[in-house]
């Protein structure tokens, strides 16, 4: 979610370098009965696009084109669509509790400094004018999904980075710009939805022409171009490259992306260790070998809540497990999914985060059950201290058809624990 980070303020796209191309959107139709927009008769049901160069060829040795797209302030977005009245002043996309933060914030709010992760409560403060919304994910996930299928119309090689942004391996597509061209103007056409559009020949390159380009850019750089664009850029530019580090090369008197390239890896080493020393380096000359890791079926579903205020009470942390347990079963038993593994996440008024699982013989997706489960989890983990936040988890997923009820054929692998939306970058 690159474009919701605050730390991720971009310098003007049409500074120096080659200067973004910007698409012209392209008008939708809106279903008046749903109000969403209409699926375009030039994308396949299974959100394919047509390719008119024929079959994918790779010619040996071509340089790779990976594309990184970004779907540009996604939350607010996708409200604009249900409050179109709403377009051009500042909106905010955050909870309500005391302890709420934003999620997103339009551009116009964000000219008042409310960015990502901002306290709501401060974000108010910062913009009275602005016009808050309560989150509705159900709505994102499934706006996400329509992004998702169009870019896997295109490749088969699609990494997913989050709800609002994904690389594509365009090497072995014929004329991969056009190919980049035709799959923002999809988007636009099946969303309705903005994105900013990035390529070059690693994952890196393409992720900081997509945040120069931003919004509803289109920048192509190559690694000598991004050398020259950002070179005169503080480190923070860099994905990576966090406001801690940053401090702690401006102390060497690192001040910019160039500066930090010039550093010999070996006197990086010595400043910030032989692993992650280097690592910078490589990062500021624009050195990405890194392949994309397609994405793989969800592997676990969790939901959690952070209270307004912390809870000593042990019946009220049950009740609140149960109530985290009903939501998350309901969307299990209407995707026809169930799980064998149980967890509960918790963290305590110190910050600290401790999580707890138990196997099952079978999967389910029994509220009862899971409800259950979790309490005994809870109990047995007996928290010392006041708790923040709760969670509940169902992995291991052994997916049915919910029409048809008909028994599994394989066992999907329990990945890592996720919860809520990823956390910013450090």
């Amino acid at each position: 979610m690159t474009d919701e980070h605050p730390d991720r303020r971009q310098e003007d796209p049409r500074g120096s370098g080659r200067a973004p191309e910007y698409a012209e959107p392209i008008p939708i139709g809106v279903d008046a009965a749903t109000s969403q927009p209409r699926l375009p008769q030039s994308i396949a049901r299974d959100g394919a696009i047509p390719e008119p160069h024929g079959p994918e060829r790779h010619a040996p040795g071509a340089p790779r084109c990976i594309v990184h797209v970004d779907m540009d302030a996604f939350y607010v977005n996708v409200e604009l669509q249900r409050r179109p009245d709403l377009r051009g002043k500042p909106v905010v996309v955050a909870g309500s509790g005391p302890r709420a933060v934003v999620t997103t914030a339009s551009y116009e709010a964000r000219r008042f400094g409310v960015f990502s992760a901002t306290p709501a409560a401060r974000a108010r403060r910062l913009c009275p004018a602005a016009v808050f919304l309560p989150p509705d994910f159900d709505l994102y996930r499934a706006r996400s999904r329509d992004v998702m299928e169009v870019l896997r119309g295109v490749a088969d090689r699609v990494e997913v980075m989050g709800l609002d942004e994904a690389y594509v391996d365009l090497t072995a597509v014929p004329e991969p710009e056009a190919a980049a061209r035709r799959i923002k103007s999809a988007i636009r056409e099946r969303t309705g939805l903005p994105c900013s559009v990035g390529i070059g020949p690693s994952k890196l390159v393409a992720k900081m022409a997509s945040d120069a380009g931003k919004p509803d850019g289109f920048l192509a750089l190559s690694v000598e171009e991004a050398r020259a664009r950002f070179g005169g850029s503080p480190p923070r530019v860099v994905p990576g490259i966090g406001p801690r580090t940053a401090e702690r090369l401006e102390r060497q008197g690192i001040r910019t992306v160039a500066e930090l390239a010039a550093v010999p890896d070996e006197t990086l080493a010595e400043w910030f260790g032989p692993n992650l020393g280097p690592w910078l380096g490589g990062l500021a000359r624009f050195e990405d070998d890194r392949d994309l890791e397609p994405s793989r079926p969800a592997r676990s579903e969790s939901r959690e809540t952070t209270f307004d205020r912390n809870l000593r009470d042990p019946a009220e942390m049950e009740a609140a497990l149960d109530e985290l347990a009903a939501d998350l079963c309901a969307s299990l038993s209407a995707d026809g999914r169930r799980g064998r593994t149980i967890g509960i996440k918790i963290r305590l008024a110190d910050f600290s985060t401790h999580t707890r699982a138990r196997t099952l013989e079978e999967a389910t997706n029994d509220p009862e059950l899971i409800r259950q489960v979790a309490r005994e989890l809870l109990r047995k983990f007996a928290p010392a201290r006041p708790v923040r936040l709760l969670g509940v988890r169902v992995a291991g997923f052994i997916e049915t058809d919910p029409e048809s009820g008909d028994d599994p054929t394989r066992e999907g692998p329990w990945g890592e624990w996720q919860l809520g939306l990823p956390p910013p970058v450090a």
